[in-house]
Order: C-alpha cells, then structure tokens, then sequence
C-alpha cells in the first residue's frame, strides 16, 4: 500500500489550484524548483503522471484530478486531527454575528467542522446584513461579529476579495439602453457602490428589483431581473462575472473584518475566527 506524504499532496494541491509552479511555490514559500521536485516525487511515488504539461496552459490528467478529491480530503483531516490535539479546550456560550457576505457556499461546513473539534464550544449563531449585526454588537446583544467594512476605524480585517458585477449566464449587458440593477434595501454598500460606478461613468440605470438578503440578490440575478454588485465568492452556477465597458471604474476590494476578538469572549473567539480564515485560504482563490 502507497504511503503519501502530506507535504507532497499540499505541494500539489496548491500547484493545482494555481495552474502555475511559479505562482503556488510563492503561496507554500518554496522555491519553483522545490516545489517542481515535489510533484516529480508525487508522481514516482503513484507512478502516474498528474499534470498534463504539453500544453501552454498546467491541466490536470485524469489521474490527477482523482488524485486532486482525495487528497484535499486527506489534507482537510490532517488538518482538523492536529488542531484538536492543539485546542485549548475552552467551553462555553459565544453569540457570533456572520455576515452573509461571508465566504456564502462554505460558512455552514465550515461551521459543523469547527464545531466537532470544539465540541464543548455552543455557538448562538445570527446571520444578516452587516449594519444589522453591528447594532447588535453595539447594543450587547452579540459577542462576536465578522462583517464588510463599514467604518474605516472599526474592525480588524481577515478576508479581502475582488467585487465583481454579476449577471444571469444568458444575460447579455446592454450599454445602449439603462442597466437594469438588483438591489439590496438601504443602507448598503453594494447599492452606494453600484450608483457611484455608474454615475461616474454615465451610464444610465433603473433599480429593477429590491430584495432583502444576499440570497434573494443572487436569486433574482439568476433569474433574469438584473445585475449586481458582489464578492467574487458569490459565483455559482446559473451566475457568470459581467465584462463590462473600459469606461466604468474599476471596483475596489471588499474587507471581511472582526469586532469583538480581543473581547471577554475572545477565548472563545480566538479559535473560530483563526480556523474561518484558515478554511477560506484553503478553499478561495484569493485574486489580489
């Protein structure tokens, strides 16, 4: 039976996410020879050839791809068995705030894997808008909260990723006629975001849809009624990221940030933020 070496499978693991020697040994630290002569050692120890380089562009072969499945499943238990032989074993209640901005297609798995390394850790877990988890805060009523920055001098940050404009995957953008736009209600940054954009570039707009959450955004997107504003993390299928004219301002980065870590909960807290951030780099392509 093959015995494979972790260091080998997150070598590989971030070549292929990467698509590029030069850009994972950068992500692991190493240099593009080191982290070449792990996936050479990689291969002669299945002896199979798992990346495909006769192309201009790093593919997988099939056996590679196999390879790919279990070995993020292999690295994802590594992983979970050594920060529950290092956990502090704190207890206790923690009222957690989480923005759904927040990495949408991954929170709750990550949450249930959190939770089985730190089984005496209760979560009370509130999910909504940004500016209404910090009324929250503010008012007592939650520990712990990870939102978008809304105050340039509140919050720690622990997540940045691209804002993109989103539309339906058969949606063709028509700068000859007013861009239809989905909308969260106010107060939102997306929306300021949207109507400053499209000012500045003088490019008519109607607000076609107003909805309440970011769910009810992507499904009115989805559906045809518009287009938006949102993290990168938000695509999914039926979504696809818009190409949108030279002359509309380049959007900037949205900021994931935390209050409340260095708090009197910050046992407790401590522990959830650092494995939510850990989870999202080992999960998102961070394009910066």
């Amino acid at each position: 039976m093959l015995d494979l070496d972790p260091d080998l499978l997150r070598a590989f693991v971030a070549v292929a996410d990467a698509g590029s020697f030069t850009i994972a040994a950068d992500k692991v630290g190493r240099t593009q020879s080191a982290v070449s002569q792990k996936i050479r050692r990689l291969e002669e120890t299945i002896g199979l050839q798992i990346f495909d380089r006769s192309s201009r562009s790093l593919t997988l072969t099939a056996a590679g791809g196999q390879l790919l499945i279990g070995a993020r499943r292999l690295l994802e238990l590594h992983d979970d068995m050594v920060r529950s032989l290092q956990s502090s074993h704190a207890r206790g209640k923690l009222r957690v705030g989480i923005c759904e901005d927040f990495v949408p297609h991954q929170l709750s798995r990550l949450l249930v894997r959190f939770l089985r390394l730190h089984p005496d850790i209760h979560l009370d877990l509130n999910t909504s808008l940004t500016h209404e988890l910090v009324a929250a805060y503010d008012h007592g009523e939650l520990d712990l909260i990870i939102g978008t920055r809304q105050f340039p001098d509140r919050g720690r940050i622990i997540w940045r990723e691209p804002m993109v404009w989103f539309g339906a995957t058969d949606f063709e953008l028509d700068v000859s006629q007013p861009v239809p736009l989905v909308l969260l209600r106010a107060p939102c940054t997306y929306r300021d975001l949207m109507f400053a954009t499209l000012d500045t570039a003088r490019q008519e707009w109607i607000a076609s849809c107003t909805v309440s959450s970011l769910m009810g955004v992507q499904a009115a997107v989805e559906g045809g009624l518009g287009v938006t504003i949102l993290g990168r993390s938000f695509i999914k299928d039926g979504l696809k990221i818009l190409s949108v004219p030279d002359n509309w301002p380049p959007l900037p980065m949205t900021d994931i940030v935390v209050l409340g870590d260095d708090g009197a909960q910050r046992i407790l807290a401590q522990p959830l933020v650092q494995f939510l951030v850990e989870g999202m780099r080992s999960r998102i392509e961070i394009a910066e």
